[in-house]
Protein backbone atom coordinates (compact mmCIF):
# COMPACT_ATOMS: atom_id res chain seq x y z
CA UNK A 1 0.00 0.00 0.00
CA UNK A 2 1.02 3.38 -1.32
CA UNK A 3 -0.51 7.28 -0.76
CA UNK A 4 -3.55 6.79 0.69
CA UNK A 5 -6.29 9.11 -0.68
CA UNK A 6 -7.42 9.81 2.54
CA UNK A 7 -4.46 12.38 2.86
CA UNK A 8 -5.74 14.09 -0.39
CA UNK A 9 -9.04 14.73 1.03
CA UNK A 10 -8.25 15.97 4.33
CA UNK A 11 -6.60 18.51 2.10
CA UNK A 12 -9.06 19.46 -0.05
CA UNK A 13 -10.74 20.09 3.47
CA UNK A 14 -7.83 22.47 4.16
CA UNK A 15 -6.94 20.13 7.01
CA UNK A 16 -3.23 19.37 7.91
CA UNK A 17 -2.50 22.52 6.58
CA UNK A 18 1.06 22.94 8.35
CA UNK A 19 3.16 25.56 7.25
CA UNK A 20 5.62 26.42 9.44
CA UNK A 21 9.03 25.43 9.24
CA UNK A 22 9.45 21.96 11.36
CA UNK A 23 11.65 23.13 14.18
CA UNK A 24 13.75 19.67 14.37
CA UNK A 25 14.24 19.42 10.94
CA UNK A 26 16.11 22.49 10.49
CA UNK A 27 17.86 21.86 13.83
CA UNK A 28 19.09 18.70 12.13
CA UNK A 29 19.58 20.45 8.35
CA UNK A 30 21.48 23.34 10.27
CA UNK A 31 23.53 21.24 12.73
CA UNK A 32 24.65 18.06 10.90
CA UNK A 33 24.36 19.17 7.62
CA UNK A 34 24.48 23.08 6.97
CA UNK A 35 23.81 22.79 2.84
CA UNK A 36 24.23 26.06 0.76
CA UNK A 37 24.58 26.95 -2.71
CA UNK A 38 22.31 25.64 -6.02
CA UNK A 39 24.69 22.53 -6.56
CA UNK A 40 23.34 21.27 -3.49
CA UNK A 41 20.17 19.44 -4.18
CA UNK A 42 17.56 18.21 -1.70
CA UNK A 43 14.56 16.15 -2.19
CA UNK A 44 11.69 16.21 0.38
CA UNK A 45 8.92 13.16 0.65
CA UNK A 46 5.57 14.23 1.57
CA UNK A 47 6.17 17.80 0.68
CA UNK A 48 2.61 18.31 1.76
CA UNK A 49 1.48 22.23 2.52
CA UNK A 50 5.20 23.52 1.76
CA UNK A 51 6.22 24.20 5.72
CA UNK A 52 9.58 23.36 4.93
CA UNK A 53 10.08 25.01 1.59
CA UNK A 54 10.45 28.33 2.54
CA UNK A 55 13.50 27.23 4.90
CA UNK A 56 15.49 25.38 2.34
CA UNK A 57 14.92 28.65 -0.73
CA UNK A 58 16.39 30.66 1.95
CA UNK A 59 19.68 28.46 1.82
CA UNK A 60 19.77 29.18 -1.83
CA UNK A 61 20.02 25.06 -2.20
CA UNK A 62 18.21 23.46 -5.23
CA UNK A 63 14.96 21.93 -3.92
CA UNK A 64 12.85 19.23 -5.09
CA UNK A 65 9.52 17.66 -3.65
CA UNK A 66 6.85 14.41 -3.88
CA UNK A 67 3.83 14.73 -2.48
CA UNK A 68 0.72 11.90 -3.64
CA UNK A 69 -1.74 14.46 -3.38
CA UNK A 70 -2.65 16.39 -6.64
CA UNK A 71 -4.23 19.05 -4.54
CA UNK A 72 -1.68 20.29 -2.77
CA UNK A 73 0.78 20.10 -5.50
CA UNK A 74 -1.62 22.32 -7.42
CA UNK A 75 -1.52 24.74 -4.49
CA UNK A 76 2.41 24.85 -4.23
CA UNK A 77 2.73 25.24 -8.02
CA UNK A 78 0.49 28.36 -7.58
CA UNK A 79 2.23 29.34 -3.92
CA UNK A 80 6.01 28.85 -5.31
CA UNK A 81 5.91 29.30 -9.44
CA UNK A 82 9.17 29.02 -9.59
CA UNK A 83 9.73 25.47 -8.17
CA UNK A 84 7.28 23.78 -10.74
CA UNK A 85 8.73 21.47 -12.50
CA UNK A 86 10.55 20.19 -9.40
CA UNK A 87 7.23 19.70 -7.43
CA UNK A 88 5.47 16.17 -8.58
CA UNK A 89 2.72 14.69 -7.66
CA UNK A 90 3.55 10.69 -6.98
CA UNK A 91 3.27 7.99 -4.87
CA UNK A 92 7.45 7.84 -3.72
CA UNK A 93 6.99 4.53 -2.25
CA UNK A 94 6.89 2.94 -5.90
CA UNK A 95 9.13 5.91 -8.01
CA UNK A 96 11.50 9.16 -7.47
CA UNK A 97 11.12 10.33 -11.06
CA UNK A 98 13.90 12.54 -10.84
CA UNK A 99 17.06 12.11 -12.92
CA UNK A 100 19.20 14.44 -10.18
CA UNK A 101 21.13 12.31 -7.47
CA UNK A 102 20.33 14.22 -3.92
CA UNK A 103 23.13 15.71 -1.24
CA UNK A 104 20.32 15.27 1.11
CA UNK A 105 16.63 13.52 1.10
CA UNK A 106 14.09 14.44 4.04
CA UNK A 107 11.04 13.15 5.77
CA UNK A 108 9.28 14.52 8.43
CA UNK A 109 6.51 12.28 9.46
CA UNK A 110 5.37 11.12 5.29
CA UNK A 111 6.97 7.90 5.01
CA UNK A 112 5.33 6.88 8.47
CA UNK A 113 1.94 6.93 6.52
CA UNK A 114 2.77 3.04 4.98
CA UNK A 115 2.75 -0.36 5.40
CA UNK A 116 6.24 -1.97 6.59
CA UNK A 117 6.80 -3.41 3.07
CA UNK A 118 5.65 0.29 1.19
CA UNK A 119 8.20 1.92 3.82
CA UNK A 120 10.81 -0.94 2.84
CA UNK A 121 10.28 0.38 -1.15
CA UNK A 122 10.64 3.67 -0.02
CA UNK A 123 14.18 3.24 1.82
CA UNK A 124 15.41 1.13 -1.66
CA UNK A 125 14.22 4.23 -3.71
CA UNK A 126 16.07 6.60 -1.25
CA UNK A 127 19.29 4.58 -1.03
CA UNK A 128 19.19 4.90 -4.86
CA UNK A 129 18.82 8.54 -5.15
CA UNK A 130 21.41 9.86 -2.90
CA UNK A 131 24.45 10.31 -3.55
CA UNK A 132 27.52 8.50 -2.04
CA UNK A 133 27.64 9.22 1.55
CA UNK A 134 24.38 11.48 0.93
CA UNK A 135 22.32 11.56 3.77
CA UNK A 136 18.73 10.76 4.66
CA UNK A 137 16.88 13.17 7.82
CA UNK A 138 13.84 11.15 9.28
CA UNK A 139 12.25 13.46 11.41
CA UNK A 140 9.18 12.37 13.85
CA UNK A 141 8.86 8.79 12.86
CA UNK A 142 6.34 7.87 15.30
CA UNK A 143 7.40 5.58 18.26
CA UNK A 144 5.89 2.45 19.82
CA UNK A 145 5.76 4.41 22.72
CA UNK A 146 3.44 6.80 21.42
CA UNK A 147 0.11 6.85 22.79
CA UNK A 148 -1.37 6.27 19.27
CA UNK A 149 0.12 3.04 18.68
CA UNK A 150 -2.75 1.54 21.16
CA UNK A 151 -5.26 2.71 19.34
CA UNK A 152 -6.74 1.71 15.40
CA UNK A 153 -6.67 -1.86 13.97
CA UNK A 154 -3.89 -3.59 13.40
CA UNK A 155 -2.62 -4.47 9.80
CA UNK A 156 -1.99 -8.31 9.06
CA UNK A 157 1.49 -9.72 9.19
CA UNK A 158 2.71 -5.92 10.29
CA UNK A 159 2.44 -5.43 13.69
CA UNK A 160 4.47 -1.92 13.49
CA UNK A 161 1.02 -0.33 11.74
CA UNK A 162 -2.16 0.44 12.28
CA UNK A 163 -5.15 1.41 10.69
CA UNK A 164 -9.03 2.70 11.25
CA UNK A 165 -8.20 5.10 13.96
CA UNK A 166 -11.94 5.91 15.29
CA UNK A 167 -10.56 9.08 16.94
CA UNK A 168 -7.14 10.82 17.88
CA UNK A 169 -4.45 12.60 16.05
CA UNK A 170 -4.91 10.01 13.14
CA UNK A 171 -8.90 9.76 12.71
CA UNK A 172 -9.29 9.67 9.26
CA UNK A 173 -5.75 9.76 7.70
CA UNK A 174 -5.16 5.59 6.58
CA UNK A 175 -2.47 3.90 7.58
CA UNK A 176 0.34 4.92 10.56
CA UNK A 177 3.48 3.07 11.07
CA UNK A 178 5.34 2.88 14.65
CA UNK A 179 9.00 2.08 14.99
CA UNK A 180 11.17 1.08 17.21
CA UNK A 181 14.93 1.71 17.83
CA UNK A 182 15.54 -2.58 16.54
CA UNK A 183 12.87 -1.87 13.65
CA UNK A 184 14.59 1.54 12.58
CA UNK A 185 17.68 0.18 12.10
CA UNK A 186 16.88 -3.01 10.06
CA UNK A 187 15.33 -0.87 7.35
CA UNK A 188 18.60 1.00 7.27
CA UNK A 189 20.43 -1.41 7.11
CA UNK A 190 22.24 -0.44 4.16
CA UNK A 191 22.93 2.92 5.65
CA UNK A 192 25.28 4.27 8.46
CA UNK A 193 23.37 5.85 11.21
CA UNK A 194 24.73 9.44 12.07
CA UNK A 195 22.56 9.79 14.84
CA UNK A 196 19.03 8.61 16.17
CA UNK A 197 16.95 10.50 19.17
CA UNK A 198 14.07 9.03 21.13
CA UNK A 199 11.47 12.14 21.89
CA UNK A 200 8.95 11.72 24.31
CA UNK A 201 6.71 14.24 25.77
CA UNK A 202 4.16 13.69 28.44
CA UNK A 203 1.28 16.23 29.12
CA UNK A 204 1.40 16.36 32.91
CA UNK A 205 -1.40 19.60 32.73
CA UNK A 206 -3.91 18.28 32.22
CA UNK A 207 -2.76 14.44 33.65
CA UNK A 208 -4.11 12.72 30.59
CA UNK A 209 -1.34 10.32 30.67
CA UNK A 210 -1.14 10.88 26.95
CA UNK A 211 2.67 10.80 25.47
CA UNK A 212 3.89 11.80 22.27
CA UNK A 213 6.93 9.84 21.19
CA UNK A 214 9.25 9.72 17.98
CA UNK A 215 12.59 8.88 16.49
CA UNK A 216 14.58 11.36 14.85
CA UNK A 217 17.80 10.49 12.70
CA UNK A 218 20.38 10.45 10.12
CA UNK A 219 21.10 7.91 8.29
CA UNK A 220 24.26 8.01 5.63
CA UNK A 221 24.44 5.57 2.54
CA UNK A 222 27.36 3.46 2.56
CA UNK A 223 29.49 3.57 -0.62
Amino acid sequence: MGFSNDWDQAYRNNQQMSIWPWTDLVSYVMRDVSPSGPNFRVLELGCGAGANIPFFKSLGVKYFGIDGSITIIKKLNEKFPDLKNNLICTDFTKEIPFKEKFDLIVDRASITSNTKSAIEKSIKLIYIHLKPAGKFIGIDWYSTQYTEYNRGDNVPNDPYSKKNFKDGNFQGLGIVHFSDKDHILKLFNKFDIEIMEHKIIKTEIPNTDFIFASWNFIAIKKD
